[in-house]
């Protein structure tokens, strides 16, 4: 879910939320825009404001890793994957 969609979904306009960071409504549609540039401290206020956490801000609902995981039991399941077992 992107920065605008976790913020249309709450209900709250950019001025809320850029007003409750500290920062101005223009820095927050900026990072709304391109949320590649947001700086550490801020993503964890994000974070942190939206009570999600830093995995889900940048990687949408589930992480990477969760979803490589489930993609490794599909493809394991349907004989796509062959487990290794050394000897």
């Amino acid at each position: 879910m992107t920065l605008r969609a976790l913020r249309v979904n709450y209900d709250l306009s950019l001025e809320e939320v850029a007003e409750s960071l500290a920062i101005s409504s223009h820095a927050l549609f900026k990072y709304e825009e391109d949320s590649t540039d947001i700086p550490v401290e801020l993503a964890r206020d994000l974070a942190e404001y939206y009570g999600i956490s830093l995995d889900s801000l940048f990687l949408g609902e589930k992480s990477a890793l969760k979803q490589e995981f489930e993609e490794a039991k599909r493809k394991k399941k349907s004989g796509h994957l062959k487990i290794y077992r050394g000897s």
